[in-house]
């Protein structure tokens, strides 16, 4: 039998710390090799029980995780990161910071659950399967492969004007979104719409980061928004977002998540693909599990096109490799090129077609 995933755990709550090593233990897979109720504690642990992994709490006394993150970082560099974190404003600002220092992914704590089985049932579901995608033990099967797309009327290569750019990732998404919208540039002439699996909160905070870092404008989205050329939307957490036919405006909608996630890929690519038909560039970046598949064969049925992350560059392959072994991708890069590919297919479009008008 493969070794369990060792698991330190780092929180100054003693509830929560129980709270998670009960959780976890629950899972074969898993051991939780040891506890520290601060960063500094956490720091000194690490060479004594060797963890394949930390969850890492924010707010904690003598050192916080934001500190203890940065030391983590320089002494092990590889060493994955989940920080758990309140649902608060300040929660999701200091995860977005953990983030951008290095951590690879967040679990939020449970709140308002009214038991503690129902708090340890929503840590299983969220964090259980982010450890095992971060630390490369399978959480879920794999969906098998879709048939074959039917077969599409021949066109010239590049000749498809691309209307709208739509983006979809996961874990590992905010860093590597923070490599891609800033080199956008102003005056680029379709709208981009990103899908990013994160809570409410979070995804406005998320806006705001690549807003300030980016020549064009980037926001959350909002029911009743017209789309635009050079305008980033990404979907807000809890709500699932669409295009509407026409004059193109946004729409929210709190049906049932899909592939547990809301706001979901899947559901942004069907809209695009049933707006903009073959005038759909659709991109799958980092993340785990496989909501983004079925919506880019709609993209691909249509006529558009999709282009997916790298495994090297990804943190987690699950996202872009379901799509890559559906046989979708029309091409795959490594994060550092997915800008280029983005700008570059997007305009050499419109420039074939001026040529050919």
């Amino acid at each position: 039998m493969k070794a369990p995933i060792r698991i330190l755990v780092v929180d100054d709550s003693v509830v929560i710390r129980k709270l998670l090593t009960d959780s976890l233990a629950l899972d074969p897979a898993l051991e939780v090799v040891g506890i520290a109720s601060n960063g500094r504690v956490a720091l000194a642990k690490i060479p004594l029980v060797s963890p394949d992994l930390v969850t890492l709490d924010i707010e904690m006394p003598e050192m916080n995780g934001l500190e203890a993150l940065v030391e983590l970082r320089k002494l092990y560099p590889r060493l994955p990161v989940i920080m758990f974190s309140t649902l608060t404003e300040h929660g999701a600002a200091a995860t977005l910071e953990a983030l951008t220092l290095g951590a690879a992914d967040y679990a939020t704590k449970p709140s308002n659950t009214g038991s503690m089985e129902l708090a340890a049932e929503a840590v299983r579901n969220e964090l259980i399967p982010k450890i095992k995608a971060l630390c490369g033990a399978p959480h879920a099967a794999v969906p098998p492969l879709l048939p074959p797309l039917p077969p599409t009327k021949a066109r010239w290569p590049g000749s498809q004007r691309i209307d709208i750019v739509a983006i979809g990732a996961s874990t590992g998404g905010p860093n590597a979104l923070l490599e891609v919208v800033p080199r956008i540039p102003r005056d680029f002439p379709v709208p981009v719409l990103i899908v990013q699996h994160m809570p409410p909160l979070f995804t406005r905070y998320l806006a705001h980061r690549l807003a300030a870092l980016s020549a064009v404008p980037v926001g959350e989205g909002a029911a009743g928004v017209t789309l635009a050329p050079g305008q980033v939307w990404i979907a807000p957490g809890d709500f699932h977002m669409t295009v509407t036919g026409g004059i193109p405006q946004l729409k929210l909608n709190q049906d049932p998540p899909e592939n547990s996630c809301r706001p979901s890929a899947d559901v942004l690519f069907r809209s695009v693909a049933a707006s903009y038909k073959a005038n759909v560039l659709g991109v799958v970046m980092t993340g785990m599990g496989a909501d983004g598949t079925i919506g880019a064969r709609n993209i691909r049925a249509a006529g558009g096109e999709v282009i997916i992350q790298d495994r090297a560059s990804s943190v987690v392959w699950g996202m872009p490799g379901s799509v890559h072994a559906s046989g979708l991708a029309n091409g795959v890069y490594p994060l550092e090129s997915l800008a280029q590919q983005i700008i570059q297919r997007v305009l050499a479009r419109r420039l074939n077609r001026a040529a050919r008008a």
